[in-house]
């Protein structure tokens, strides 16, 4: 599912909203997850799942075309661990 279909959905089950209302909703709350993770922060959705930021070391990877070793930078990387009620639901347990 794409952000798209994602909004066409919700509009569809509040047929009382506009789409691109709904569309505003969604692109709200995407921005302000984004946001709190810029700003290292934590983003926890209970039953769902918490957004976080992870820093990786810089290391020395390959190039896969030439085979040439490249040195690649440090950086912060999105991160998402699932939240117990979806991991439950996911397994049938629910």
């Amino acid at each position: 599912m794409i952000k798209s279909e994602l909004v066409q959905k919700i509009a569809e089950a509040n047929p009382h909203l506009y789409q691109r209302d709904v569309e505003n909703i969604v692109n709200a709350i995407l921005d302000q997850i984004v946001d709190a993770l810029a700003q290292g922060d934590r983003v926890e959705l209970r039953g769902f799942g918490a957004f976080s930021v992870k820093q990786r070391e810089a290391r020395t990877g390959r190039n896969p075309r030439t085979g040439k070793q490249v040195d690649v930078s440090s950086k912060v990387v999105p991160y998402f661990k699932t939240g117990k009620e979806m991991r439950e639901r996911l397994n049938g347990a629910a």
